[in-house]
């Protein structure tokens, strides 16, 4: 396993650099990156930006809105969020596994003082409040897992610039977004700043794997890609905030495993268009899924038909088809 370190504090150039290095760094090695992002909102892949937002206040506070290329929900960041990334490979594994890719996370966090447990989901949690969110996605048989770790994060601007659902806030069992999380400053051990903690909790995550940490340099030729993908997708409107086309027919549910929202165009009984946002996690792009339901007749029999053989446990997770034929035509 090897460290490749990153100190910029551009949203868009650090979710850039972990792209590059999930995609195109040698396959013969673990990596692990640990990253620090200025005030910015990190979109889910599959998530409506502007219904995830307070475009308002995300505006007048200059926050930043960046797209990342895993699932799940979005997220608050700043200078007091420490992101991990862990990039491995997959070894045949096709469905989404936190627990295998965070108990190393877990264990480091115990040994400096923090009680902390996998919950939920995706999450990592002291005493029921969460301080790390957790999303991954396997592509050609690589696993990118990363998480944030909320170090000491300003929680009155988190629960400003997010609009997060009401279903999902009471499935949570919980008030507000601002009472269900924590920072993990006041439950260590050792009385240190984030830069710090991230020398130290990189110690830890090597122990916990019986190695001492390698610290790759990446070549200019690397960093020059890197660059690029900054530049041409990070940086683009429409990959963080992208189109959405009017539509005709809209529901939305909340799964155990995450939500889904279905909007199509509907015309003359065909289905013109389609489109599918959520806080899920799979391994398919959703948008193949999309050009499947395109064309089709929007009769339950045409869809069940249409759909029976494909997997949609790779797209969401666990639905059973009947349940995504009732999101569709409810």
């Amino acid at each position: 396993m090897k460290y490749i370190e990153n100190y910029s504090n551009d949203p868009r150039y650090n979710l850039a650099f972990e792209e590059y290095c999930f995609k195109y760094m040698p396959r013969d090695e673990d990596y692990i990156l640990l990253w620090i992002n200025g005030p910015s909102i990190i979109i889910g892949r599959n998530q409506n930006t502007l219904e995830e937002i307070n475009l308002e206040y995300v505006r007048e506070n200059n926050i930043q809105v960046v797209r990342r290329i895993t699932g799940g929900g979005a997220v608050y960041h700043d200078l007091g969020n420490l992101n991990f990334s862990i990039i491995t490979n997959s070894h045949g594994r096709s469905l989404i596994d936190f627990k295998k890719y965070n108990m190393s996370i877990v264990k480091s966090l115990q040994q400096l003082g923090v009680n902390c447990e996998l919950s939920g989901r995706n999450d990592i949690t002291i005493e029921c409040k969460k301080f790390s969110g957790i999303a991954q996605s396997i592509w050609k048989g690589r696993v990118l897992n990363h998480g944030t770790l909320l170090f000491d994060t300003k929680l009155d601007v988190l629960s400003k610039a997010l609009n997060v659902k009401k279903d999902k806030i009471e499935s949570k069992g919980v008030k507000s977004v601002r009472s269900r999380v924590t920072n993990i400053k006041d439950y260590l051990n050792i009385d240190v700043g984030i830069e710090e903690f991230r020398e130290i909790l990189l110690k830890h995550l090597f122990e916990t794997k019986d190695i001492s940490p390698h610290i790759l340099k990446l070549t200019e030729e690397q960093l020059a890609e890197i660059d690029r993908l900054f530049k041409e997708k990070y940086s683009s409107w429409e990959w963080n905030f992208g189109h959405s086309p009017a539509f005709n027919y809209k529901n939305y549910r909340r799964f155990p495993f995450g939500s889904i929202e279905v909007r199509l165009e509907v015309k003359n009984g065909i289905i013109n268009k389609a489109k599918i946002y959520g806080d899920f996690f799979g391994t398919e792009d959703i948008e193949k899924l999309e050009e499947i339901l395109k064309g089709l007749k929007y009769r339950r029999e045409d869809l069940v038909e249409a759909l029976a053989e494909v997997e949609l446990k790779r797209f969401f997770g666990p639905i059973e088809l009947d349940d995504f034929i009732d999101l569709l035509m409810d």
